[in-house]
């Protein structure tokens, strides 16, 4: 359900506290402590944006995210990492209960597969060696020319089909159908394993890309499909505003076919005209759910130094989507 803000149910129980106390206060002082106390509740309530939220590759401890709770700035909600194929830190593992109960709201993140600036499957020129026997002219001393043939090393060029680094969970060349499955699955698994609710939203994160070539989309509509047919958690999308048009197209069709309405949620970085205040439709796409829009900057709240990105949402807590008064 939605959280009360701590700092407007503080608010009217000082005002209380002033009246039945006898403290001297002035009316419209405490009037309007009292009106700004209840649209603050009203607000938390309703579940109306934008709201503020920040993301972080690591766990920053339960006193830093407690401080920054308390603090200044409103921030609501926070980015929750899987471990996954493309980010190994599992530190956010473990602390959904310890968040939920200091009031955080929460958008599950599960970084699968990326293709880093190559296309999935192409053959690359690699140079190899081989030996080859090369014809040679030469004189000899009485001046007489003679031909010979010598073995030698000569470099040529070839294509093949890269692959993965031993060991690697993370590659351009897992990017494919069968690992989107494979990726979905982990993702379900791991959400469930934390605890998050029924219809709960995992955003994919899917990185830029100059172009998105078929691989990276037959991967992301395996995921959405499996994720769909698992049927516990709902499909959603971290993209950059360059490729969130051909995302959203591609997975709005999978969910229109399977028969599920509304709009697929998607969470959208831009850095362009970016406002705190702002609603994330005004990203530039009307799907946006969360708009991302300030990339690694470091804030200190309450004493507490962090690298974070800083986004807002149409939710408190854009993976858990309550309607107002749930």
């Amino acid at each position: 359900m939605p959280t009360i803000q701590w700092r407007s149910i503080l608010a009217v129980l000082t005002a209380g506290l002033v009246v039945s106390t006898g403290t001297s206060i002035s009316a419209p002082s405490l009037a309007t402590a009292v009106a700004t106390a209840s649209a603050n509740i009203a607000d938390d309530l309703s579940g109306s944006g934008p709201h503020l939220g920040f993301d972080t590759f690591a766990y920053p401890g339960d006193e830093a995210m407690r401080a920054w709770l308390t603090a200044d700035k409103p921030y609501r909600w926070v980015g929750y990492y899987l471990s996954a194929p493309c980010h190994n830190d599992d530190s956010w593992e473990g602390r959904r209960d310890t968040l939920s109960g200091m009031g955080w709201g929460m958008a599950v993140i599960y970084v699968g597969q990326q293709t880093w600036g190559k296309t999935p499957g192409q053959k690359i020129a690699v140079t190899r060696y081989i030996t080859k026997r090369v014809k040679q002219t030469v004189k000899t001393k009485s001046g007489k020319r003679v031909t010979r043939y010598l073995n030698k090393r000569v470099p040529v060029k070839v294509l093949v089909a890269p692959r993965a680094s031993p060991g690697s969970s993370c590659s351009a060349q897992f990017v494919n159908a069968d690992r989107g499955v494979r990726d979905a699955n982990d993702a379900v698994a791991k959400t469930a394993g934390e605890g998050f609710a029924n219809g709960t939203t995992i955003f994919l994160d899917i990185e830029r890309m100059e172009t998105v070539p078929k691989a990276m989309r037959d991967y992301y509509d395996a995921w959405t499909k499996r994720v769909l047919a698992d049927g516990r958690f709902k499909p959603g999308y971290y993209a950059h505003s360059h490729n969130a048009d051909v995302i959203y197209s591609d997975v709005k069709h999978i969910l229109t076919a399977s028969g599920v309405s509304g709009e697929p949620p998607f969470w959208i970085a831009s850095t362009q005209g970016f406002a705190t205040d702002k609603d994330p439709s005004e990203v530039g796409h009307s799907f946006a759910h969360v708009w991302q829009g300030m990339l690694d900057v470091v804030e200190t709240h309450n004493g507490v130094r962090l690298p974070i990105d800083v986004n807002v949402a149409q939710l408190p807590s854009p993976s858990e989507n309550y309607a107002a008064g749930e």
